[in-house]
């Protein structure tokens, strides 16, 4: 993908909101990795099944600030409401180089 890296990490949550994989796998690298509370040092083909289709169990998702940190690291911080209920805010420091995103760090939040 062509474009700034707050561009592909805006993409990449666009992909994810409407499932669509054929859009996202594009956008991250082979050695991607996913840490999260829940996950630490996943790769590309387990954030795909494990992760990638949850988007079922959100009633909706918002971009709050997208920010980029430096060259290559920007933060994501949004907020979500889960069909089964609850709102929350978290964070992500993604990695984006040469247009693909190598690593995302999620920081869960409390309730929004």
């Amino acid at each position: 993908m062509t474009g700034t890296p707050t561009d592909v990490v805006r993409a990449a949550f666009r992909h994810y909101l409407t499932q669509d994989r054929e859009a996202a796998l594009p956008l991250y690298a082979d050695d991607f990795t996913f840490t999260s509370p829940q996950d630490d040092h996943i790769d590309k083909a387990a954030f795909f099944e494990r992760c990638f289709p949850t988007a079922d169990r959100l009633k909706e998702q918002h971009l709050l600030h997208v920010t980029p940190a430096d060259g290559e690291v920007v933060f994501a911080y949004y907020e979500y409401e889960l069909t089964a209920g609850g709102r929350y805010r978290n964070v992500e420091a993604i990695t984006v180089r040469d247009g693909l995103i190598r690593e995302v760090r999620v920081f869960f939040g409390g309730t929004a």
